[in-house]
């Protein structure tokens, strides 16, 4: 008896000085790998904002303010494109919660004349070889009568964008409707934060 008494506790001393040392390994893995994290984060933001703006000579991400829009939750995030004192265009970090697998981030360009620049996926989980297909479908030509490329196109005009089965004009990607609307969800929410930050402008 003496024996298993002594040595249940020395087991359990034993068991959390291990739990103890492995918590104390992870937090500092934890800690070594935020700052790298962060730094990707930011330098694929910064290269997604020069891909869907006009030409400009600001820094857009120093530059950056958020909107909340009426009814959402969470905010987009406003990146200012200058080129000497004037806006030339907005790149609007932008999302929807209703993809197939939930949470689509995408920055879209949008100019001053409120044509759709371009656009680039910043974070996505849709299904492989569907829904995950959305930056190669959407910067490739359509089928004659609808819009699949929608760089360049006018959103003061075709805003709400919609896919074809909701009665607009964007063919959605084939197997994949669900994402296709989720995507342009996402658009729609940057184009609705663009205006507000113009009439707040004015």
């Amino acid at each position: 008896m003496n024996k298993l008494t002594s040595t249940l506790p020395n087991m359990l001393l034993s068991l959390t000085g291990i739990c103890i040392i492995v918590a104390g390994i992870l937090a500092g893995l934890n800690l070594m790998t935020q700052e790298p994290i962060a730094q990707a984060q930011v330098k694929a933001k910064v290269e997604a904002i020069a891909q869907v703006t006009p030409k400009f000579d600001n820094n857009p991400y120093e530059e950056q303010f958020r909107l909340l829009l009426p009814g959402d939750k969470d905010s987009v995030t406003m990146y200012p494109a200058r080129m000497g004192d004037e806006v030339v265009g907005y790149a609007i970090e932008t999302y929807t919660n209703a993809g197939f697998s939930g949470w689509i981030s995408i920055m879209v360009g949008i100019d001053t004349a409120a044509r759709l620049v371009d656009f680039s996926v910043l974070e996505i989980s849709e299904t492989p070889g569907l829904g995950s297909k959305i930056d190669e479908w959407f910067h490739s030509p359509a089928r004659e009568g609808a819009i699949q490329d929608v760089r360049q196109i006018d959103l003061s005009s075709l805003a709400p964008l919609k896919v074809t089965k909701d009665g607009g004009q964007v063919d959605a990607i084939t197997a994949a409707t669900i994402s296709s609307r989720a995507f342009l969800d996402a658009v729609n929410r940057g184009y609705e934060a663009f205006k507000m930050s113009r009439q707040n402008a004015q």
